[in-house]
C-alpha cells in the first residue's frame, strides 16, 4: 500500500518565533514569513528549501494568509537567527522582539541621539564606542522600520 498522505506538499509555514523570555509562536501556521538576514531579506512560504541565516536589525513580518491584504503582523528584531527545516518548519530566535505598533518614535529619536553623542565620547577604538556605534545602528534600523530617517 502507498502512503499517500506523506507524499502530500506542505502549504503552510510552521513557525516558532521565540525570544528568551517567551515564545511568541509555537507551532502556529502561517502563510509566509518575511526575515531580515544578514545577507538580505528573503520570504519563507510552504516548500522553502532548508536554510539557515543571522539576522540583521530590521522588520520580520508574520503574512497569516495568502493575498496582498493578507493579515500581517511585523516586528522589530534586533538580530537572531532563523532556521527553515525541510518539513516547511521555520525557527526563529531573537534576543528581543517588538511589534512595530508599540514603538514609539520620539524614544526611538531620543536613544538614537543619546548613542550618537555616547560614541563621540568615547575614546577611538574603546568597548564603549562600539557599543555606542551598535545602538546608533539598531537605533537607526527600528527607525527606519517606523519611517524616521535617523543620520
Amino acid at each position: 500500500m502507498s502512503t499517500e498522505a506523506a507524499a502530500e506538499p506542505a502549504t503552510s509555514v510552521t513557525l516558532n518565533f521565540s525570544v528568551p523570555h517567551e515564545s511568541i509562536y509555537k507551532e502556529a501556521s502561517v502563510y509566509q514569513v518575511i526575515i531580515p538576514g544578514v545577507e538580505g531579506e528573503y520570504g519563507v512560504s510552504a516548500g522553502h528549501v532548508p536554510y539557515v541565516a543571522q539576522l540583521k536589525p530590521g522588520v520580520l513580518q508574520i503574512v497569516h494568509d495568502e493575498g496582498a491584504s493578507g493579515d500581517s503582523e511585523k516586528y522589530f528584531v534586533p538580530g537572531g537567527y532563523a532556521l527553515t527545516h525541510p518539513n516547511s518548519v521555520t525557527d526563529v530566535v531573537c534576543p528581543e522582539a517588538v511589534k512595530l505598533d508599540d514603538l514609539d518614535p520620539s524614544a526611538v529619536q531620543s536613544q538614537y541621539d543619546a548613542a550618537k553623542s555616547a560614541f563621540g565620547a568615547a575614546t577611538a577604538g574603546s568597548i564603549e564606542q562600539a557599543e555606542a556605534q551598535i545602538d546608533m545602528e539598531v537605533n537607526r534600523a527600528m527607525g527606519l522600520a517606523i519611517g524616521l530617517n535617523l543620520a
